[in-house]
Parts: C-alpha cells; structure tokens; sequence
C-alpha cells in the first residue's frame, strides 16, 4: 500500500468497535499520518450492524487477530506505527515481537504469557466472559453495569453510559480464555517475543484506575522485557480507567503518544522535519 505519509494503524480491544478510534484517526491524519483503524475479523463496519451479527466475530482467537493484522501491516511499503488498546496493545506487542511495525504503543495491554499478577477486579471484569466456558465459542456483550465496571469506573455513571451506547459491540470470547490461560499453555497465543532486540521501540501505557487490565498488570508486561536493548518505555497516567482511549480525557494520551513518537523520530511525512 504505498504511501509519502508514515501509516499508523489503530487497533482496539475487546467490546469497543474500530470506530471508537474515529477521533484519533482525525487527530493524526489533521497532522500529516496515514492513520487507519480497521475492523477485526468478522466485525461488521458499524456498530449497530455489530451489534446485530454477533455470531459474524464470534470464535475468533489471538493467533487469528494477530495474522489479520499483520497482512494489513505487510501490506505498507513504509512500516506503520502500530498503536493498539488492551487487546489490542497485546497484538501490538506480538507484531512489534515479529518484525512488523515502525514503533508500537499499548494502552492498557491484554495480559501476556509470563505475566503473574491476577488482581480481583481484573477477575471481576473478565467474569461475564470467564464466567461460562461456552463463551469461548460465542461472541459476548457486556451490560452497561459491566462496562461501567470494567471502563468507566473512573468517569461518572453519565459518561459510561455515554460510552457504551455509542462504541460497545460483542467480541470473541477465545482471546479473553487463551489469555486468562496463557500462564498454564507452552505454546499459548498470548506469547511475546519480548527478547527481540532488534525490533522497533515501544511505549506501554497504564491506566491506574484501571480494572480490566490494572496497573500492576501493565508494569509486570514492561519488566518483561528487562532482556531486551529495544527501546522500552512506561507511562502511567493517574486517575485514569480502561475508557482512556475513548473518553473525554483521550486528548491528553493521545498527545503523549505523538510526543513519545516525536522522540523516537518519527515524523508525520517521510523525511519532514515536524
């Protein structure tokens, strides 16, 4: 796909439709990006047709996601930045661990194989999932109560709802089961090449109010790659929860990010200087 823009491609995690990228796709792109957020596989382009074809995402898992995503990376003849949210900054991790991508970001990153926290509110918001052992072959929807809970808890009960209603869609329950189950499975799909040292740099973000993927989980990610001479970097936001992304503080991550891409040179035009 060729480009004089340095691509970036956003993805999301589970129960968030790719559109609830829509604000930083126009943010980057207003700056000189070639930003896209695709769907994943089997998820319907809007979320009004996601929530009515649930079946259509239902079974997929993490080794499936990541291959669709790395077709639409290979598919750049300029290396994208790759910018993922919880699912989403694990599928990061895993294409950046493969060679793909100019410099990735995970926010709030699904849990890895190797990571050994477990805390109780991450137990509580996977439960609707966790909960039935079926649900590995459904797609599943939160209630607003459960993404109140596991997304909102750090907004009012208002801006949840607000969020929900507007972006939350049923996702797969396979990568949420392959995940809670990394630790106990060799050759699980939520491995990490986290020993790459040749691949390109890497920022995790926290959000520290979080309770789908809490800090103590994201900071035992980053001291995964205490092997690596790879550019490896933390931020922790306070007072934020798993909605960072998406709610109405997301400007301020997302001019992190630019910034952070910024340092490690990357450029909105292939060779502009800002």
């Amino acid at each position: 796909m060729p480009t004089d823009r340095v691509p970036v491609v956003f993805i999301h995690g589970l129960w968030l439709h790719s559109s609830s990228w829509r604000p930083w796709v126009d943010l980057f792109e207003s700056l000189g990006f070639d930003a896209v957020a695709p769907c994943w596989p089997g998820e319907a382009n809007t979320v009004e047709s996601a929530r009515r074809q649930p079946e259509a995402a239902a079974g997929f898992g993490i080794d499936a996601v990541t291959e669709h995503f790395a077709q639409i990376i290979r598919s750049y003849d300029t290396a994208p930045v790759i910018v993922g949210h919880s699912f989403g900054g694990l599928f990061t991790q895993k294409l950046l661990g493969m060679g793909l991508g100019r410099a990735g970001v995970a926010i709030d990153p699904a849990q890895m194989k190797g990571v050994k926290p477990l805390p109780f509110a991450q137990l509580r918001s996977g439960f609707p999932v966790l909960g039935n052992p079926a649900n590995k072959k459904k797609a599943v929807s939160l209630t607003a109560e459960q993404f109140h809970y596991g997304f909102g808890n750090a907004l009012s009960q208002a801006e949840s709802d607000q969020l929900f209603e507007k972006w939350a869609i049923p996702s797969p329950g396979r990568p949420l089961f392959e995940a809670a189950f990394a630790n106990f499975s060799k050759n699980s799909p939520a491995a990490v090449d986290t020993a790459n040292t040749t691949r390109g740099p890497l920022l995790l973000i926290s959000g520290r109010q979080d309770h789908t993927v809490p800090d103590v989980v994201t900071r035992a990610s980053y001291k995964q790659y205490g092997g690596s001479s790879a550019v490896t970097e933390l931020k922790q936001f306070a007072d934020r929860g798993h909605s960072l992304t998406v709610d109405s503080g997301w400007r301020g991550v997302a001019d992190h990010v630019l910034e952070w891409l910024a340092r490690q040179g990357v450029q909105p035009r292939i060779g502009s200087a800002g």
